[in-house]
């Protein structure tokens, strides 16, 4: 999932344009004659400048979303590279006040004013041109993209058959065949790919970076390697329980598959239920477990009940209002896509969107009447509900304690949809005994538990593409290597170097940095723990639910509302008390889950 968080308002003074410019240009004696009231004066004009230019880009990025056209990519382009261009400006204006003793406030947002390029282009005009038209080109040859098994006169399948296909067939065959037909797909990009790096690296680097990955790690209020240890810190608190999950459904896959499926080292990727081995809660069939039946399908539930992509918008909302938050604003329901257009191409993948950075928040998804699309919304909504939250701050602290937080209050909010929940909305007639949560934890963990390598490999790989550490020539090998390592996950048939495996993942071709799921699926649990025990809750973890605790919903919101006006661990220890971000919850969650994960994996290894 992808959030575009629009921010800011209007062009400064053409006479102060002029006057920044010229100095800018000039060079002499900036730093001398720079004063704490410039600074604070500049930073003031630059938030205008900085949110006029983004929401244009916003809005020229929703066409473009919605209507995959030439003309659209070209005005989607344009706006991009005037974004760019105004971004870049003033993030190397900023550094005039390098080195000086400013207001804490002030210093804060200069530091974030240089961290908000999202695509740092090259000084040069026709490099950033070319930038751009890549940038935009790429997310659109994803979003159109298309597998023809019977050429282009047969029928051809959108990346949502084929995540059909992965989801429901149990044929080895057919599966493995959506899946090398949609990894084909990003062939046609892998060169544009590698362009994208060199251009974007030369950005960073004329920005004061060691390279675009060192960019991206520095926006969490630490030093870029700092970054790096703490994403591996958490990694290694959660690996135990990620492999005990992947030892039972190895074995519980060969039980179904045979031989296709090795005794002992990676999975085949194509048998997981999903086209990037991401989230396995579709094969949950294949490995739940013999007892823990909770008794009911929301799937199922929803679909008899005839629910409309709307409702399960509302039912999202509904969780929100019942903490306290406001409804969400008429336009959101006027302008937000719930379904795919018959008649033309959109980007389907789940985003959520803030086009004024006031009340015109949207979602744009296809939505599917299942589980997983139940919790999806919660999640694009949290983005919404966050985006409404900070608005009232100054443009550069319209945006998340760190882009984990922003991606992890949704799921927070889904953490609550539980059997007691359920029930509230006459979903259920009873809630099952404890003994069926065993059933529960392991469907859940299927889709989290089982995200965690992938949410941190995929930057990961990227990190190490920027750096220069993995050539363009070694991209598909690099892959595939930490895949194996981290996700202990395997390619269906030997891959080559033709191949841009990477770039068949939204995040990649649409250049979206994925730290922040990682860490989304560790603060989730973390803030569920913190929520729960504000609302008094002494039972088990997995069982509790925030649904209707206003009180709960005052002290969410006052941590919300913060924004980034302050460093991420101070809207933590807001809200939990902590200042450190902690895997211990998750390990909390699931533990009896992993308590008889590892009983079946003894007894299945004859130990």
């Amino acid at each position: 999932m992808i959030v575009f968080i629009s921010r800011i308002l209007n062009f400064r003074t053409a006479a102060l344009l002029a006057v920044t410019l010229l100095a800018a240009c000039s060079g002499a004696g900036t730093e001398s004659t720079s004063t704490i009231t410039d600074a604070a004066k500049f930073i003031e004009e630059a938030e205008k400048r900085y949110s006029d230019v983004v929401i244009k880009e916003g809005r020229a990025s929703w066409v473009q979303s919605n209507f995959i056209t030439h003309d659209t990519e070209a005005l989607a382009a344009a706006a991009k590279e005037e974004s760019i261009k105004t971004i870049k400006e003033l993030a190397e204006q900023a550094r005039q006040f390098d080195g000086q003793n400013l207001a804490p406030d002030v210093a804060r947002k200069l530091k974030l004013l240089k961290l908000a390029l999202a695509l740092p282009a090259p000084g040069d005009p026709k490099e950033r041109e070319e930038l751009t038209k890549i940038s935009v080109a790429m997310e659109s040859a994803y979003g159109a993209g298309k597998y023809c098994p019977d050429g282009d006169k047969g029928k051809c399948l959108s990346l949502g058959d084929l995540e059909k296909i992965l989801a429901s067939s149990r044929n080895p065959e057919e599966l493995k065949k959506a899946w090398l037909g949609w990894h084909q797909v990003s062939r046609s990009y892998r060169k544009d790919y590698a362009r994208f790096v060199e251009l974007v690296n030369k950005g960073s680097k004329e920005m004061g970076f060691k390279d675009y990955g060192a960019m991206w790690r520095s926006n969490y209020d630490m030093e870029p390697d700092a970054f790096a240890a703490e994403m591996e810190r958490l990694w290694l608190q959660v690996k135990p329980l990620y492999d005990s999950l992947h030892t039972y459904v190895r074995a519980k896959l060969r039980q179904k598959y045979g031989d296709a499926v090795p005794a002992a080292g990676p999975i085949p990727a194509h048998l997981l239920g999903n086209m990037w081995s991401q989230q396995w809660g579709n094969i949950y069939e294949l490995v739940k477990p013999p007892t823990g039946d909770p008794g009911f399908d929301l799937t199922k539930i929803l679909q008899s009940r005839k629910t409309d992509a709307r409702q399960m918008v509302k039912y999202g909302e509904g969780f929100f209002t019942s903490l306290g938050f406001e409804a969400l604003p008429q336009t959101f329901w006027e302008r937000s896509l719930f379904t795919k257009p018959a008649d033309r191409d959109v980007v389907c993948h789940a985003s959520a969107w803030d086009l004024d950075n006031q009340k015109d928040v949207r979602i744009k998804m296809c939505i599917n009447i299942n589980e997983e699309d139940f919790s999806t919304i919660h999640h694009e909504l949290g983005h919404n509900y966050y985006q409404m939250a900070y608005a009232p701050q100054s443009p550069l602290y319209q945006n998340s304690a760190n882009d984990g937080f922003h991606e992890a209050i949704g799921d927070t909010i889904a953490l609550s949809v539980t059997p007691e929940y359920l029930k509230q909305l006459g979903f259920i007639n009873s809630v099952p005994d404890e003994k069926a949560d065993l059933g529960l934890l392991m469907r859940l963990a299927l889709d989290k538990v089982a995200f965690l390598p992938f949410g941190y490999l995929v930057d990961q790989w990227r990190w190490k593409v920027f750096s220069g550490e993995v050539s363009a020539a070694d991209y598909n090998k690099a892959w595939w290597e930490l895949r194996e390592k981290y996700q202990g996950i395997s390619a269906p048939e030997a891959r080559s170097e033709s191949d841009f495996d990477a770039g068949a993942k939204y995040h990649v071709a649409g250049n979206v940095a994925y730290a922040r799921y990682f860490l989304a699926h560790i603060l989730q649990f973390q803030f569920h723990r913190s929520l729960c025990r504000e609302a008094g809750y002494k039972g088990a973890l997995n069982r509790c639910s925030i649904y209707g605790n206003k009180q709960v919903g005052e002290k969410l919101k006052a941590m919300l509302e913060m924004g980034q006006s302050k460093p991420w661990p101070e809207a933590l220890k807001a809200m939990t008390g902590e200042d450190k971000m902690d895997a211990t919850a998750i390990i909390d969650y699931f533990a009896p889950l992993k308590k008889w994960l590892d009983e079946q994996n003894a007894a299945m290894s004859g130990k």
